[in-house]
């Protein structure tokens, strides 16, 4: 099967076309300027140099090709790159819809599980819980966006799209070349942080979540199924106790209560009016609030998703980022 893979440069997209090789599956690689070759080492791939958002490029690639893994997108959790985020995760995404459909392409979309519901300390959220179940997602660019790519992908399904909507938890391991997730540990690995994050996340393994994605190219699934993709369940407390942990610093004295979290909001959107809007914004404060905790038991069922222990996962995620980025 020859299968074209978006956002090769990332963290999942990278460990995809890794996963491709090894189940002997050919793969064309989307690049936005001549490939990498550090970051593509020991994969063989076909590169083809261009724009996301070129439709006629886009549409002769996939016209070539069995099944597209779209893993492409801009990741900014504030308010101000709405615009930017909605070309990227939107039009982007109805671009590929587009093409998939015209060429009768199978589509395997990666979202997040930042467009479904939000979980609780009592009950993890699964892709039945209501939307409002929390108070919801935080609506901003990064949700807006990519929940405008899933409708794109649900709208095709309507017109006879064979799609499947993958929503990754928050992914760490190797392959990280950029790096995005593993910003949060390269930060924790320069000195103590007094003061964590008051919510929690559910922490996955890349490769566990690319294993399944080859899945979900092979298999006959129904159009439009959805899976969520998570993992070990836990506070940013403990997340950041156990990544400061190897790298021999301090865990956290304590979760942001709400004047920390008030405190911390403000001066971020501060800055965001007067330079670039900073990681530590009012929206990124806010979704770091909420427990972004998810079953994943459809997709161990339906996929055979097998989440490896958190532990290997943040041992092995700390010896990339010692290795690549310290």
């Amino acid at each position: 099967m020859r299968v074209f893979v978006t956002g090769g440069t990332g963290l999942l997209g990278n460990a995809v076309l890794r996963e491709l090789n090894a189940v002997g599956h050919d793969s064309v690689a989307l690049v936005r300027s001549p490939c990498d070759s550090v970051a593509f080492e020991g994969i063989d791939t076909e590169f083809v140099t261009g724009d996301l958002l070129d439709r006629e490029l886009i549409t002769n690639v996939v016209r070539q090709c069995d099944a597209v893994i779209h893993a492409a997108g801009l990741i900014h959790l504030g308010w101000r790159r709405l615009q930017e985020s909605m070309r990227v995760n939107g039009e982007g995404t109805q671009i590929m819809v587009d093409a998939c459909l015209q060429h009768g392409c199978k589509l395997i979309h990666v979202g997040t599980v930042n467009t479904l519901a939000v979980g609780t300390l009592e009950q993890p959220a699964d892709e039945s819980t209501p939307c409002s179940n929390a108070g919801g997602q935080i609506p901003c660019s990064y949700v807006l966006s990519k929940r405008a790519g899933v409708e794109a992908v649900k709208k095709g399904v309507e017109q006879g799209l064979q799609a499947v909507i993958l929503a990754p938890g928050f992914m760490l391991g190797p392959w990280d070349w950029k790096p995005s997730s593993g910003r949060m540990m390269l930060a924790l690995s320069k000195g103590w942080k007094a003061i964590a994050p008051s919510g929690g996340c559910s922490v996955c393994d890349v490769r566990d979540v690319a294993a399944a994605t080859i899945t979900a190219v092979d298999k006959d699934l129904s159009s439009g199924r959805q899976f969520i993709l998570a993992g070990e369940n836990m506070t940013y407390k403990h997340l950041w106790a156990s990544m400061a942990q190897r790298f021999g610093q301090r865990a956290p004295l304590m979760s942001a209560g709400p004047f920390q979290r008030r405190i911390a909001a403000a001066l971020g959107d501060l800055i965001g009016c007067i330079y670039q809007e900073p990681d530590f914004n009012s929206a990124a404060i806010k979704m770091s609030s909420q427990y972004h905790w998810y079953d994943s038991s459809r997709a161990e069922q339906e996929l055979g998703y097998k989440p490896r222990h958190v532990q290997q996962t943040l041992d092995d995620a700390a010896a990339w980022v010692r290795e690549k980025h310290m």
